[in-house]
């Protein structure tokens, strides 16, 4: 019997309207996982493909593995090609404003007339309620849902330094296009799921909200947070360079004094529990300071990893390039027009593999003769197509 497995999602059909960041990274994690994704451009391509500044990474990131084909769809002969593929698809994606789909032809209540069996998955800024209709952005809702003001100074409100709402939305839109395809299998019918902005980003800081309620007062930014831990902050090591530590358990508190030699608080009872930690944080830190501050950042971080310490360097994203651990696997070499971009991975195993580049990113329209094949257009009609500007094609052969 062979033990070789495909894919998971090999044999889903999706069919993808999005741009920007929430749609796109629910199309790659489906598509990551191996389904055939076909993304529908504009005639012109994705505008994403163009955005400069903190945008430019947008479009490499988050669209490999797919398929690109360019369509006019307010032509009639466009929107029956888009018809004709949505007709066949398991999951169609849309990130668009409310209405936007509707208007072009193309909204649930038509597409499931068209496809009963169709997962038709909307990534929106709001879900049903008073604030459905409004138009959102990541930064929008990491302001509103009080995420920004977790994050930065008590006097300054600061985005997460990601699009951290538009991927975590995104993923649970693909929570919710997996369940949907899994009560298919005993009902033969689709449903419209909606993942969204706000919703998602009050998700994140539910946590906060409870811990509200358990302690009794609001909580501060976690700028000046009051740690749960004694141990769990950033210090600074020879040559001004950084470490972040964290010693979360009474345990690892007597792994992390026997590292150090810290017998004296190995000895003191007081110090035993968590809690009890917590109160005598301003006796501990300014040792654990003193002492941190004679070690170079290597030495520091080779006995705290011998002694089972959480920690971790201060990187930035640049550093993540030369990464061992992401260099054993975690990255993808992705081209662009600029040259290749090792990017990270689905954060996944499969039977202890990575999922892999099994389509890199594509051109605008790269894949529209194929897929128009796929569909049943023969070479003529495709000729025809693309003559009338209906489709574009990077290349006919």
């Amino acid at each position: 019997m062979s033990t070789a497995r495909s894919y998971p999602l090999e044999d889903l059909k999706v069919v993808e309207f999005t741009h920007m960041v929430m749609g796109p990274a629910t199309g790659v994690v489906l598509a990551d996982l191996g389904a055939v994704v076909t993304k529908i451009e504009p005639i012109d391509g994705d505008k994403t493909r163009r955005l400069k500044g903190s945008g430019a990474g947008y479009f490499p990131m988050y669209n490999r593995n797919k398929r690109s084909v360019c369509i006019d769809l307010k032509s009639a002969e466009g929107k029956e090609v888009a018809l004709n593929l949505i007709r066949e698809a398991d999951v169609l994606i849309e990130n668009f404003r409310p209405g936007a789909m509707e208007k072009l032809g193309f909204g649930y209540a038509a597409m499931s007339e068209l496809n009963p069996g169709l997962i038709y998955c909307s990534l929106k800024g709001f879900l049903t309620g008073p604030y459905e209709n409004r138009t959102a952005l990541d930064e929008v809702t990491q302001m509103m849902g009080g995420l920004a003001y977790m994050t930065g100074l008590p006097d300054r409100p600061m985005r997460a330094g990601s699009s951290v709402i538009d991927i975590t939305g995104g993923m649970f839109g693909v929570i919710g296009v997996l369940s949907a395809l899994h009560e298919r299998h005993s009902t033969g019918i689709g449903r419209h799921v909606t993942s969204s902005l706000f919703e998602t980003t009050a998700y994140f800081v539910g946590q906060h909200m409870a811990q509200e309620v358990v302690l009794g007062e609001a909580p501060p930014p976690m700028s000046v947070r009051r740690s749960a831990w004694s141990i769990y902050e950033i210090f600074q090591c020879k040559n001004d360079e950084r470490v972040f530590v964290g010693v979360v358990s009474d345990t690892l508190w007597k792994h992390f004094c026997k590292e150090f030699e810290l017998t004296e608080f190995a000895a003191d009872t007081s110090l035993d529990k968590n809690n009890d930690r917590v109160k005598q944080k301003d006796r501990i830190i300014p040792v654990i300071k003193a002492l941190f501050s004679e070690l170079d950042k290597q030495t520091l971080m080779d006995r705290l990893e011998r002694a089972g310490i959480p920690f971790a360097p201060i990187n930035t994203p640049s550093d993540l390039f030369n990464d061992p651990q992401l260099n054993s696997g975690g990255l993808l070499p992705v081209s662009t027009p600029q040259g290749v971009a090792n990017l990270p991975s689905l954060p996944i195993e499969l039977d202890g593999k990575r999922t892999q580049l099994h389509h890199d990113l594509p051109k605008e329209g790269e894949d529209t003769v194929q897929v128009l094949r796929d569909a049943g257009y023969s070479e003529k009609q495709i000729a025809e197509l693309i003559e009338l500007k209906v489709v574009k094609a990077l290349t006919t052969d």
